[in-house]
């Protein structure tokens, strides 16, 4: 078993599972846990995002559901999305969300790729209800949820301000605003799942938490990934 795949995954999970929207109780086992096998017991039971690692690794003939690659296949996106087909990725999500209300990911088509923005956009009902209501709990789910980019412009203590494009609705298309601060954590009680950041660094983000410092390609595709999204739901024009 990966234990970079693992820590890597715990890296992404964590702040959703800290909020209790997915994932087993007691989150903070995600920060206290130093074996890949631990991981691997809770990574199980994040339901959707272990349905995808399962995929990804299944279709790159990768025994591993937690190898690096595959986790970041799911969480940032490389070459493996690629490798594995839409219709086969939808018809194991019929069996896995066949309960779940609500979202479009039934009619995606081609467009079904086994990354975390086609479960935020596509899979969730979010992107959905905004377009329909203009609701604007939709929007701070939705911008709060997908996995983000930021530049990191100063550090204290266990919190960063970071600059980052928020999500803005214009009444037709979810797009991307001017790049302002948020004040986010890398650490809490101590505990960490990455060195401490340093200004200048460019992070990805997931709710209110740094879950990695990436490369400039890795943010690249992120930011590119999530705008397919977007424009598959309301014509926002990709970067």
């Amino acid at each position: 078993m990966s234990t970079e795949g693992a820590r890597l995954f715990a890296r992404y999970a964590y702040p959703p599972n800290e909020l209790g929207y997915c994932g087993p109780e007691d989150a903070s086992a995600l920060l206290r846990t130093e074996v890949a096998g631990g991981i691997e017991r809770r990574a199980r039971e994040f339901e959707g995002a272990w349905c995808y690692l399962e995929f990804l690794a299944e279709s790159a003939g990768i025994a591993d559901p937690l190898d690096e690659k595959v986790v970041e296949a799911y969480w940032i996106g490389n070459d493996l999305l690629e490798r594995a087909s839409p219709a086969a990725l939808l018809d194991r999500m019929r069996d896995r969300f066949r309960t779940q209300a609500g979202g479009t990911w039934r009619d995606a088509g081609d467009g079904a790729l086994a990354h975390h923005s086609f479960q935020v956009f596509d899979v969730y009902p979010w992107a959905g209800l905004l377009r329909t209501t203009g609701n604007p709990t939709a929007l701070d789910v939705l911008d709060r949820c997908r996995i983000r980019t930021g530049v990191v412009r100063d550090v204290d203590g266990e919190r960063v301000v970071v600059e980052s494009a928020p999500l803005l609705w214009d009444g037709a298309s979810i797009v991307t605003g001017t790049p302002h601060p948020e004040s986010v954590r890398w650490s809490t009680g101590g505990r960490a799942l990455i060195d401490r950041p340093s200004p200048g660094d460019v992070v990805a983000l997931h709710w209110d938490w740094v879950c990695d410092v990436v490369t400039e390609e890795q943010a690249a595709r992120i930011r590119f990934l999530e705008a397919r999204r977007r424009h598959a739901h309301t014509g926002a024009g990709l970067p």
